[in-house]
């Protein structure tokens, strides 16, 4: 008997430790960022915890409320983005704070925005020279998104889907995102989504 306490304890203390809640941690978050007036700004932030992490999106230590903010949720409950449009300058410039909470702990991450006016926009400042276009495609069939944009230095693109990131590493291969360097000033992004039947998808 006294042999089989031992294992006996540390397979109860392994589903003590299984079962244990664990406060919030940060798998991704918002960045600063710099927009212009009129335009759209879209902060991201996710979470992860157990019990899952509520996600509260502030301005000034206030909760934000506005018609131009909209809190949009990923469809796992892993986080949401912050969407301001169109952007106002000097009122949409402050920091911002991203905080994650459960019944263990609660931490916040804060990032910038900054607004310009037209006729502060910088030399170099990124340019949407080719926009994606609406498409009717048959079920089953490629649908292809182009992006092109311009800058000094080159201009990282983001794709967005109903306003949320499109993961490109976790859809079963449908979306592919391919990436051509016309010259130097100009970088082309396109999308590839795979438009499957729903007898196709379930």
């Amino acid at each position: 008997m006294v042999h089989m306490a031992r294992p006996l304890l540390l397979l109860l203390a392994f589903l003590l430790l299984a079962d244990a809640e664990t406060p919030p941690r940060f798998t991704r978050t918002p960045v600063d960022q710099t927009g212009v007036s009129g335009g759209v700004a879209s902060f991201i932030c996710q979470a992860t915890g157990d019990p899952r992490p509520k996600i509260v999106w502030n301005k000034k230590g206030k909760k934000v409320s506005n018609q131009r903010f909209e809190v949009i949720e990923f469809d796992d409950g892993s986080g949401s983005v912050l969407r301001i449009q169109p952007l106002r300058t000097p009122r949409d410039e402050a920091i911002y704070e991203c905080v994650a909470s459960n019944n263990v702990g609660e931490i916040s991450v804060s990032t910038r925005l900054t607004v310009l006016r037209e006729d502060q926009i910088p030399r170099g400042f990124p340019t949407i020279d080719m926009g994606p276009q609406l498409k009717v495609v048959e079920r089953t069939r490629t649908a292809t998104m182009l992006c092109a944009a311009s800058g000094n230095p080159d201009p990282e693109i983001t794709w967005f889907k109903d306003f949320l990131p499109v993961d490109t590493s976790n859809n079963n291969g449908r979306i592919k995102q391919l990436r051509s360097d016309i010259d130097f000033s100009l970088s082309s992004l396109s999308l590839l989504f795979n438009v499957l039947s729903p007898s196709v998808m379930s």
